[in-house]
């Protein structure tokens, strides 16, 4: 999976918030293979007052990348003065980039999100924004600098799946050569490879893996359906039919009159 300048064998990415203890955290990391992390910069400095910089060291020993994130953030100014704090922090130009418009969907705001992505990205930052699957609105953050759009599936932790198909598929037809990744309303492993087989490069998912019983175990799942999905579709699959069609032929077969 290429993202701006680096590579990753991983096509799973995860967050790390709602898990009940750090340590089912890190099993799951470790489970899921992935990569890449994300991180609620406000939140976890807002843990950080009272639990101390642990989490920050659990994150670290696994040896995996940060993805700083914006959640939270309902304005402009909220998303770039966070991001810019996790550059400080972090010492990375990387952000996942989150403008939340409606507080019961937590869909994304795509005005205000083209906004703080066009200031990020004159900053140096290096932006995957959490958007909607609508067309016009891709372009307007590819012209503000973006390499990698990260559509929704769904809305956030609702575990729903891909609730429009047909918008991620026009999507992926249309930006052939862009880094797409689904993020938000994955709940089953399933709709991960659905996902991968419509052509998505990765997935990222939090709340299916760590509401889990078994986060570790769930997470290996999520692991196996994104390999299948994506060599499934690297395969090329077979087109749906309206009709039957026979996979024996009938050529050379005896004929009883």
């Amino acid at each position: 999976m290429r993202l701006y300048d680096r590579t990753f064998a991983s096509r799973l990415m995860l967050g790390t918030a709602l898990y009940p203890s750090p340590a089912v955290m890190r099993a799951a990391i470790a489970a899921s293979g992935a990569e890449i992390v994300t991180v609620s910069l406000r939140r976890e400095s807002a843990g950080m007052r009272q639990d101390g910089p642990g989490f920050w060291d659990e994150i670290r020993d696994l040896g995996v990348s940060f993805l700083p994130n914006t959640a939270g953030c309902h304005t402009v100014k909220e998303a770039v003065t966070t991001a810019q704090m996790a550059r400080e922090l972090l010492g990375t130009d990387w952000v996942k980039l989150e403008v939340i418009g409606h507080p019961d969907t937590l869909q994304p705001d795509v005005f205000g999100l083209v906004e703080a992505a066009r200031i990020l990205s004159g900053e140096g930052f290096k932006v995957l924004p959490y958007t909607t699957e609508d067309l016009v609105v891709a372009e307007r953050l590819l012209a503000a600098g973006c390499e990698v759009l990260m559509p929704w599936g769904s809305p956030i932790g609702s575990g729903l799946g891909l609730n429009n198909r047909y918008g991620l598929r026009s999507l992926r037809a249309r930006f052939p050569d862009v880094t797409l990744i689904v993020d938000a309303g994955l709940g089953r492993p399933s709709h991960a490879a659905d996902a991968m087989e419509l052509g998505y490069d990765g997935v990222l998912l939090n709340t299916a893996v760590a509401s889990a019983a078994d986060p570790a175990a769930m997470a290996g799942a999520f692991r196996l359906a994104v390999e299948a999905g994506r060599t499934a579709y690297e395969a090329g699959g077979m087109e749906p039919r309206d009709m039957a069609a026979p996979s024996t032929p009938v050529f050379g077969m005896a004929v009883l009159a």
